[in-house]
């Protein structure tokens, strides 16, 4: 297991290609930072790969940018992590969306890569 600090430093690795491909609508790349057979749940229904990644992130207005912060990390194996952030979604015409997101990294081949995404919208 590796500390804190070290999770924290994987999961932003992750996290920061994840935003940048986010602000820059670059729904393949966004795609790129997620396994083969990630499960995800943005505020839409769910879809498994990263074809349903890249065609969530594509729908979605040009403009959007992502700011997270690091709430919590857990690491549950050698390769597997777990991250809880909040995640402010920002759009050019609309309020901002305030969202928890659950994530769980795994490693392959010593790349990380983004398992499974959850997002709560609370209140």
């Amino acid at each position: 297991m590796t500390s804190t600090a070290a999770q924290e430093a994987i999961l932003r690795g992750v996290m920061d290609r994840w935003k940048a491909s986010v602000d820059a609508h670059e729904p393949q790349e966004v795609a790129a930072c997620f396994t083969r057979d990630a499960i995800f749940q943005g505020l839409h229904p769910y879809s498994v790969g990263r074809q349903g990644v890249a065609e969530y992130y594509d729908s979605q207005p040009l403009g959007l940018v992502a700011d997270y912060e690091v709430l919590e990390t857990r690491q549950w194996a050698d390769d597997v992590l777990f991250g809880y952030l909040g995640v402010n979604f920002s759009f050019t015409d609309r309020p901002t969306i305030r969202v928890t997101l659950s994530v769980t990294l795994r490693r392959v081949a010593d790349e990380w890569s983004i398992a499974h995404y959850q997002v709560s919208k609370l209140g």
